[in-house]
């Protein structure tokens, strides 16, 4: 089924207005975005924070009546703003797509590390020899693609490679699609344990894990009040800096005595606060990694003197 699309780049004190009527136009969806592709992350708690410069979208399933309904818009724009103009409002027809599985065409199988490779359940794997995840993220976050999911690959991998995920236990923060607790397995790890809020994510991840050959026994999976209070050799923690720091003490009491943690989600102007929120839980933070504005902080807790 076809898709009409409407657009307008508004001011962000009357999007709020234009949403509105489009709403009681019919709109299935609104969307709102910045047209300078400038990000806004981790609003205050309460807010819904904007950009100068706005682009709201609205889609319609009912194709019939353009003119007539874009005439009703602007008259009733024009009763509650008498002193300002509409603004133009383009439209365009959307021809039906599998719009859920869109992002496949741009992803492709990628090298972490040395030895580990990210191929999309789709692909054959590049190098057979290699370590071989297999993996569709379906509706959750974490294909490899993302800077911060990178910088925990390739730090899962180099730990292999200095022989210290060997029959290792994991717990993934916020697991999502299972990339990192699956490629810690697949690179020498005992056992995972995947936590996340989201039913969508744990689904995910045992999809992944059933397409990588894993079992239950090997990576089990639950939401974050539903785990166990039990210290691992190897933390993870791909989420954002508010959450890292509110769950410092958690997160950073996860990790048992000589055991590594690695945090990411965290822009580089955020890593001094999480550094010191995690060194007030006896944890050793190294210098962040960076890439692409995005950081990795690794450490471990010391062992006990």
């Amino acid at each position: 089924m076809p898709w009409l699309q409407l657009k307008a780049h508004i001011s962000p004190e009357y999007a709020e207005t234009l949403e509105e009527l489009l709403l009681n136009e019919g709109a299935c969806a609104i969307t709102l975005e910045d047209a300078h592709d400038d990000p806004v992350f981790e609003p205050e708690r309460g807010t819904t924070p904007l950009w100068n410069h706005t682009v709201l979208t609205g889609l319609y399933d009912d194709l019939e009546g353009i003119h007539e309904m874009l005439g009703r818009v602007r008259d009733a724009w024009s009763m509650e703003n008498p002193d300002d103009v509409c603004p133009e409002i383009e439209f365009e027809i959307l021809e039906d797509r599998d719009w859920s599985r869109e992002w496949m065409d741009g992803f492709e199988p990628i090298q972490m590390g040395k030895r580990l490779w990210v191929v999309p359940s789709w692909f054959d794997a590049p190098d057979k020899d290699a370590v071989n995840l297999l993996l569709d993220p379906g509706l959750a976050f974490g294909t490899g693609t993302h800077p911060t999911t990178s910088l925990c690959l390739n730090w899962l991998d180099s730990l292999a490679l200095d022989d210290k995920l060997q029959g290792k236990r994991v717990l993934d923060v916020g697991c999502g699609s299972g990339i990192l607790a699956i490629a810690a397995l697949k690179l020498g790890a005992n056992h995972a344990f995947g936590t996340d809020i989201d039913p969508q994510a744990l689904q995910a991840s045992r999809d992944n894990a059933e397409r990588n050959g894993i079992d239950e026994n090997e990576f089990s999976l639950c939401y974050p009040e539903q785990a166990p209070a039990v210290t691992y050799d190897i933390v993870l923690a791909n989420i954002l800096a508010g959450p890292l720091i509110e769950l410092a003490a958690i997160i950073a009491g996860s990790v048992a005595p000589g055991g590594h943690i690695a945090l990411s989600g965290i822009l580089s102007h955020q890593a001094n606060d999480i550094i010191d929120a995690y060194h007030a839980c006896g944890l050793v933070m190294n210098e962040p990694t960076e890439r692409e504005g995005w950081v990795r902080l690794d450490g471990y807790r010391p062992q006990p003197e």
